[in-house]
C-alpha cells in the first residue's frame, strides 16, 4: 500500500512544467506469489480461528470507485480536444504523451489529494500521506496494484481478521508515503503499492516469527523472499517510486514482529493436549519463544523510532538525499540505456536576491523559484522537471 513521461513519448511518469507524477504499480509476478502463498500454510489448529476476509476486498472496491470519481472530476474533454476512447465522454482518458497509463492529468490528482511534499510542509495538508494511497495514475496501474493486494492482503486477513490487517495497510501505506516524501522532492506521488509491499513485508516476518506453526518452511521462506527482491529490483528501473515500495516493506516486516506473532507449536499442542496425558503433566512452555520476544521488543523500538525521526525530518522540510548521496540508486540506477535524472549542465540558472531562474538548454523551457541558496539535489530536481 505503501506505489517521467514527457510530452512526446510515453514513460511511466507525466511531467508538466511544475510538477511530475510518480507511480508506484505492483511488479509482482502473479505465478511466483501464487506459489508463495499457497506454500505457507498453517496447520490445522483448534487454536486458531479462520476469518471470512471481506475488508481487503472492500478496499479494493473503494480504491476503484475513487478512480472513477477522480476519472469524472477529471473530464478530460472539457479541456482537451484529443482525449483518448472519446466515447466514455467525461471519464475518457488523457493523451498518452501525457499519462501512458490510461487515466487522468496530473492537476485532477494533485486536487484529489496526491502526496504533494510542498503542501504537505508549508501548506499542513499531511492527510496527503493517506490519501494518495487510494489513488492511482491510470488503468493498469489500478488493475496491477488491486490484483496483488487481493492475492496478498486476502491470506493475511484471512488468518488475522480485517480489523488487525485493515489497520496494518493503512499503516503500511502511510509508512511508504512517508520515506517517499523523504525523497521525491517536488514531484507528486501516488499508488497503493506501499501497502502492497507491506503486506508482503508483514507474510515475510510473520513466516519467521512464526516459524513452528508451518510446513515447508524453507521452500516458502525461499519463494517469498524471491518474490520480494525481484519487485524491488524491478523498482531501481526509471519513473518508479520505489522508495514508496522500500518504507512500505520495511513498515511491514516490521510490524509483523510485533502484531503477528503467535505462540510456537509446542505451546499450542500442550494446551490443546488430552488431561492427565502425558503433555499435560510436564511443566508449562513458555507461550512465546525467547526469540520471538527479542524480534517483538527490538523491532516495536525501531519502528517508533523510524517513524517519529522520519516524521520529524519531513515536517522540518528535510531533503534525504542531501544526507544520503548514494540513497537515488536505491529508486533508480542509470545504465547506457537511460538516465534517471537530466545533468545539471542541461539547464542554466541565475541566482537574483531571493529568486532562482532556471532555464533549460533542451528545450528552453524556463522557470523561477523563491529560494536563496538551493541545494544541488534540489536543482536537479527542478532540472529534471522543467527539460522533461
Amino acid at each position: 500500500m505503501e506505489g517521467e513521461a514527457q510530452q512526446s513519448e510515453v514513460q511511466l511518469r507525466v511531467n508538466s512544467r511544475q510538477w511530475s507524477k510518480v507511480v508506484h504499480p505492483l511488479e509482482i509476478d502473479p505465478s511466483s506469489a501464487s506459489k508463495a502463498i499457497a506454500t505457507v500454510e498453517h496447520r490445522g489448529m483448534k487454536h486458531f480461528k479462520n476469518w471470512v476476509p471481506w475488508l481487503i476486498p472492500f478496499f479494493v472496491i473503494v480504491n476503484v470507485i475513487v478512480f472513477i470519481i477522480t476519472m469524472y472530476v477529471n473530464d478530460c474533454p472539457k479541456n482537451l480536444v484529443h482525449c483518448i476512447a472519446p466515447f466514455l465522454g467525461r471519464f475518457s482518458f488523457q493523451p498518452f504523451k501525457e499519462n501512458p497509463l490510461l487515466g487522468s492529468s496530473l492537476l485532477t490528482l494533485s486536487n484529489m489529494g496526491a502526496l504533494d511534499v510542498q503542501k504537505v510542509i508549508y501548506e499542513q495538508q499531511g492527510w496527503r500521506l493517506i490519501t494518495c494511497m487510494w489513488l492511482h495514475g491510470g488503468v493498469f496501474h489500478l488493475l496491477a496494484n488491486m490484483f496483488g493486494i487481493l492475492v496478498v492482503g486476502i491470506r493475511l486477513e484471512l488468518e488475522f481478521g480485517f480489523v488487525l490487517i485493515g489497520l496494518l495497510f493503512v499503516i503500511f501505506g502511510f509508512g511508504g508515503s512517508l520515506l517517499s516524501a523523504l525523497f521525491i522532492g517536488r514531484r507528486i506521488s501516488v499508488g497503493a503499492s506501499g501497502a502492497l509491499f507491506g503486506l508482503l513485508g508483514a507474510m515475510l516476518s510473520e513466516l519467521i516469527t512464526n516459524w513452528s506453526l508451518y510446513e515447508k518452511k524453507l521452500g516458502a521462506l525461499f519463494t517469498l523472499v524471491f518474490v520480494i527482491v525481484i519487485n524491488l529490483a524491478v523498482g531501481i528501473l526509471p519513473h518508479m517510486d520505489n522508495f514508496a515500495h522500500i518504507g512500505g516493506f520495511l513498515s511491514g516486516f516490521l510490524i509483523g514482529f510485533v502484531f503477528l506473532v503467535r505462540p510456537p507449536f509446542g505451546w499450542i499442542k500442550q494446551r490443546n493436549a488430552p488431561p492427565l496425558s502425558f503433555l499435560s503433566l510436564i511443566k508449562d512452555k513458555p507461550k512465546f519463544n525467547i526469540y520471538q520476544c527479542f524480534s517483538w521488543g527490538l523491532a516495536l523500538i525501531l519502528l517508533i523510532v523510524g517513524f517519529t525521526t522520519g516524521l520529524m525530518a519531513l515536517l522540518h522540510g528535510v531533503d534525504a538525499n542531501d544526507y544520503c548521496s548514494w540513497c537515488h540508486y536505491l529508486s533508480c540506477v542509470p545504465t547506457s540505456r537511460w538516465s534517471c535524472s537530466p545533468k545539471l549542465s542541461s539547464c542554466v540558472t541565475e541566482q537574483i536576491d531571493n529568486q532562482l531562474n532556471m532555464i533549460c538548454s533542451s528545450n528552453g523551457k524556463s522557470t523561477i523559484y523563491n529560494m536563496q541558496n538551493p541545494t544541488d539535489s534540489q536543482i536537479y530536481e527542478w532540472c529534471a522537471q522543467i527539460c522533461n
